[in-house]
C-alpha cells in the first residue's frame, strides 16, 4: 500500500468512528450528559429525626414562582385518620437552590375525612389571572377509592388565606378505571389541563374548565405500563412544553420503601397533549414505553415525585429521593435538565 492509499484508508476508518461515534452518542442521549445540573441546596430540604420532634416533609413536591420568591408544596405529614397531615409548604427568597424554610401546612378540608387517609398528597400549584389554585389528592394505597381537591388563593405564601373549594374529581373501585390522585394541572393549546392517575388504569388527561374548578369531557389515557409491569407500576405525572413538543414526566415502580425504594424517573413525548407519547425509540407509553432519565444515583436512591418549572430560559426539575447517607431520610433535590436531540437528560 503506498502513502496515498494508507492516507484514504485512515481518513475512511476515521470518518466511520467519527459516524460510529455519532450515533452512539445520540442513542445514549438520554442518560448523558456533560453536567450534572445538581443544585448545592440549602435549608430545610427534607429531613427526619423523631428524637428531635423533626418531620420535615418534601414527598412528591411541587415548585412555582411568586413575586420572585419561590415556593414548594409537598405531602403532608403521615399522622392519622383522625388527625392527618394536610399538603406542607416551604419557600425560598433567594434561589431555586435556597436556602429553603419550612413553613408548615394548609389546613386539611372536611371532605377529605372520608378517604380515611392519614395525610394529603401529591399536590400541584399553577397560577392564573393572579390567582393561585392548589390541587391535590386524598387517598390510602392499595386502593382508587381517591379524590382530588383544588383549594385558591391570590396570597400563596400566606398558608391560612388558602380557601378549599372541594373535590374536583374522584375514583372509586369497580366504577372507574382511572385513579384520582397525583394531580398536575398545565396550560396548552389554549386551554388548561389535567393530568393524573397511577397504578390503576394508568395515567389520564383531561381539561379543566374556565373556572380551575370542575373538568370537561372525559379522560384520555395516555400513557399505561399494564404490558409490561404486573402492577402497572406508574404514577406522578407531570406535563410541560418545549419547542412543540410536549414531554410526559412518570415516575416508574415503587417508592416509599426508604433505601429499598426502586422509584425511577422516565419521559415519553408527544406533538399534541392527548398523544400519542412515545419513546425514544418511537414505542408508545400506552403500551409499556418510556426512557428513564434517573435512576438511583450515589446516595440519592428512589427518585421520583418530579416537577418542572422553567426559569430564565433553562428547565429545572424538583423531585424527592431517599438519602443513602442518612437511612433513608427523604430529601428534596433540583437539578438543571439538560438537553439531547430535543430530549431531556442527566
Amino acid at each position: 500500500m503506498n502513502k496515498r492509499s494508507m492516507w484514504v484508508a485512515i481518513i475512511i476508518a476515521l470518518g466511520i468512528l467519527i459516524v460510529v461515534s455519532l450515533y452512539d452518542d445520540e442513542l445514549n442521549g438520554l442518560s448523558n450528559s456533560d453536567e450534572d445540573g445538581l443544585l448545592e441546596m440549602s435549608g430545610d430540604y427534607g429531613d427526619y429525626d423523631p428524637a428531635l420532634g423533626i418531620d420535615d416533609p418534601v414527598h412528591d413536591p411541587s415548585i412555582f414562582e411568586s413575586n420572585g420568591e419561590f415556593f414548594v408544596v409537598s405531602t403532608g405529614v403521615a399522622r392519622s385518620t383522625e388527625d392527618p397531615g394536610g399538603i406542607f409548604m416551604r419557600k425560598s427568597t433567594e434561589s431555586l437552590a435556597g436556602p429553603w424554610e419550612a413553613m408548615g401546612e394548609i389546613a386539611v378540608p372536611e371532605w377529605i375525612f372520608k378517604y380515611n387517609t392519614a395525610h394529603l398528597w401529591a399536590p400541584h400549584v399553577v397560577e392564573k389571572d393572579d390567582t393561585y389554585y392548589l390541587y391535590y389528592a386524598a387517598s390510602i394505597f392499595g386502593t382508587n377509592h381517591s379524590g382530588i381537591g383544588v383549594a385558591s388563593t391570590t396570597t400563596p405564601g400566606d398558608i391560612a388565606s388558602w380557601e378549599d373549594h372541594g373535590p374536583i374529581l374522584t375514583s372509586a373501585p369497580g366504577e372507574t378505571e382511572y385513579n384520582a390522585i397525583d394531580p398536575m394541572v398545565f396550560e396548552a393549546e389554549g386551554s388548561w389541563w389535567m393530568v393524573y392517575g397511577s397504578h390503576f388504569g394508568g395515567i389520564a388527561v383531561q381539561e379543566l374548565s374556565d373556572n380551575m374548578k370542575e373538568l370537561n369531557g372525559e379522560p384520555t389515557k395516555i400513557a399505561s405500563r399494564q404490558a409490561t409491569t404486573q402492577h402497572n407500576a406508574i404514577e406522578g405525572p407531570a406535563i410541560f412544553e418545549r419547542d412543540g413538543y410536549f414531554y410526559l414526566l412518570t415516575s416508574w415502580d415503587s417508592c416509599c420503601n426508604g433505601v429499598d425504594s426502586t422509584y425511577k424517573i422516565a419521559v415519553g413525548r408527544a406533538e399534541a397533549v392527548t398523544g400519542p407519547y412515545l419513546d425514544f425509540e418511537g414505542e408508545e407509553l400506552l403500551q409499556g414505553g418510556g426512557d428513564i432519565i434517573l435512576d438511583s444515583q450515589d446516595n440519592q436512591i428512589g427518585p421520583g415525585g418530579q416537577d418542572i418549572i422553567k426559569k430564565d430560559g433553562d428547565y429545572f426539575m424538583v423531585y424527592h429521593y431517599y438519602d443513602g447517607d442518612a437511612d433513608g431520610v427523604i430529601r428534596m433535590q433540583i437539578r438543571k435538565v439538560n438537553w439531547r436531540n430535543d430530549w431531556p437528560a442527566f
